[in-house]
C-alpha cells in the first residue's frame, strides 16, 4: 500500500489546493533562520581561512538540514494540529540556541550546539514515529530517518564532547549521515529502504518554502549592506558606490531566481513518475544556492568595511565565489525544473572566477563594482523569461 492509499491520519494535511499552502506556523518558523543566517555569514567574515571555511560548511549544512527536515514534515503533516505546532516551537527554540551558540560552535559552546541540534533532528523524527501507527506507509521511513538521526546524533554529541580539532571529522560525518542517507533510501539493517516514489508531496509547498528561504537568505544581504553602511563614519563616494554595487548584486540574485517560473517547479515535481525524488533534488541544489547568498553577504560586509584595500586573497576569492555558486546551483535548478541547459550561467561563473582571480590588485570597490555589472549582465540575458532557443537556454536536454 502507497501513502496515497492509506485512509488519511488526524496528523496529516487534508486533501485540497488551501492544505497544500504554505501555513503561518511554517512563516513563523523561518524567523529563526533570518537570526541563525545571520549568525554563520559572520562567523565565515571573522574567520575567513580555510579551516574556517570548512567550519562555516559544516554549521551551513547542519542549518540547512534542520531546516530542510521541517519542511518534509511540514509538507506530509499538518502544522495547524496543536500537537505538531508544539513541535516546530520546540524546533524553533532549539534553531535558536544553536544559532546563539553558533559563532562559539567550535570553540566553548560546541556540546550546546550539538545537543540542541541533535535534540531537534531525533525528537522531531520520534514524534512523527510516535504518532503514527506501525501500518501506516509513512511510519517505515520515519524510523529509517529517526535511525539516520541518532546515528548522526551520535557524532554530533561526540564532536561536542571532543576537542576542537577533532570536532570538525567528527561533525562532518554527522553532517554526511543526515545528508548523503536520502540518496539511498534511508537503508538500515533489518529495516530496509525507503523508496521516493512512494512518497505523494505536494511541488507547490516545496517550491513555496523554497522561495521563502531564498527571500530570507536575500534579506541577509540588505542587512548586511544597511548595517555597514550605517557604521560607515563618513558617506564619501566610495562607500555610496560601493553600497549601490552591493544592493544591484543582491537585486540581480532575486531576478535570476525569481524569473525561473514556479508553476514551471510545481510542474516538474507534480508531473514527475517520482515526485519524492524530484523534491530532494531541489532540496540538494538550494543548500548551494543559498550557501552563494551567504558567501556573497560576507563579501558586501567585506566591501564596505575596507572599499579602499586591495582585493587581495581571501576578500577576492570571496567576493567572486558567491555569485559563481550561487550561479551554478541556478543553472542546475532551471535544468531540474525545465530540463534547459543554460549554458550562459555556467559560462558567467568562469567568467566571474576568473575576473576575481585576475582583479586581486584592484580595490575593494573596483572589483565589486567589474563583478556585479557582470553578474547583472548575466541574469538580464539568462533569466528564465527569455523565449526558447536563446542564447542561455541552450538545448532541451
Amino acid at each position: 500500500m502507497t501513502e496515497q492509499d492509506a485512509p488519511l491520519h488526524p496528523l496529516m494535511r487534508q486533501p485540497g489546493a488551501d492544505n497544500a499552502r504554505v501555513m503561518n506556523e511554517e512563516l513563523f518558523f523561518d524567523l529563526v533562520y533570518v537570526f541563525l543566517v545571520t549568525q554563520i555569514s559572520h562567523g565565515l567574515l571573522h574567520h575567513l581561512t580555510p579551516t574556517g571555511g570548512v567550519q562555516t560548511l559544516i554549521l551551513w549544512f547542519a542549518a540547512w538540514l534542520g531546516w530542510q527536515y521541517t519542511g518534509w514534515v511540514t509538507n506530509w503533516f499538518d502544522p495547524r494540529v496543536p500537537a505538531l505546532r508544539g513541535v516546530l516551537f520546540v524546533t524553533m527554540a532549539l534553531a535558536l540556541v544553536c544559532g546563539a551558540a553558533a559563532p562559539e560552535a567550535f570553540g566553548p559552546r560546541g556540546l550546546a550546539f550539538a545537543l540542541c541540534y541533535a535534540g531537534m533532528q531525533v525528537g522531531r523524527s520520534a514524534f512523527i514515529v510516535c504518532s503514527l501507527p506501525a501500518s501506516h506507509p509513512l511510519a517505515p521511513n520515519y524510523r529509517r530517518i529517526l535511525g539516520w538521526g541518532i546515528v548522526a546524533a551520535c557524532f554530533w554529541v561526540a564532536g561536542g564532547l571532543a576537542s576542537p580539532q577533532a570536532r570538525i571529522p567528527l561533525w562532518a560525518v554527522g553532517v554526511a549521515c543526515e545528508y548523503v542517507s536520502p540518496m539511498f533510501g534511508f537503508w538500515l539493517p533489518g529495516l530496509g529502504r525507503s523508496h521516493t516514489s512512494d512518497w505523494t508531496i505536494s511541488g507547490s509547498h516545496i517550491v513555496e518554502r523554497c522561495q521563502l528561504f531564498v527571500i530570507v537568505a536575500l534579506g541577509e544581504t540588505i542587512m548586511a549592506s544597511g548595517l555597514s553602511l550605517a557604521e560607515s563614519a563618513r558617506w564619501s563616494v566610495i562607500e555610496l558606490g560601493g553600497f549601490a554595487a552591493s544592493f544591484l548584486c543582491t537585486l540581480a540574485m532575486w531576478w535570476l531566481y525569481f524569473q525561473t517560473s514556479s508553476e514551471e517547479a510545481e510542474h516538474a515535481i507534480s508531473a514527475s513518475p517520482d515526485p519524492g525524488r524530484m523534491g530532494a533534488y531541489f532540496h540538494y541544489l538550494h543548500v548551494v544556492l543559498i550557501g552563494g547568498i551567504i558567501v556573497t553577504a560576507v563579501a558586501m560586509d567585506l566591501l564596505l568595511e575596507n572599499p579602499l584595500e586591495e582585493a587581495r586573497g581571501a576578500p577576492a576569492l570571496v567576493m567572486a565565489l558567491g555569485p559563481v555558486l550561487y550561479l551554478l546551483a541556478s543553472a542546475a535548478y532551471r535544468w531540474v525544473a525545465t530540463r534547459r541547459v543554460m549554458a550562459g550561467q555556467v559560462a558567467g561563473a568562469g567568467l566571474l572566477l576568473a575576473a576575481g582571480l585576475a582583479g586581486q590588485a584592484l580595490p575593494m570597490w573596483v572589483l565589486a563594482w567589474c563583478e556585479t555589472v557582470l553578474f547583472v549582465i548575466i541574469s538580464l540575458f539568462c533569466s528564465g523569461r527569455m523565449p526558447r532557443g536563446g542564447a542561455c537556454m541552450g538545448k532541451r536536454a
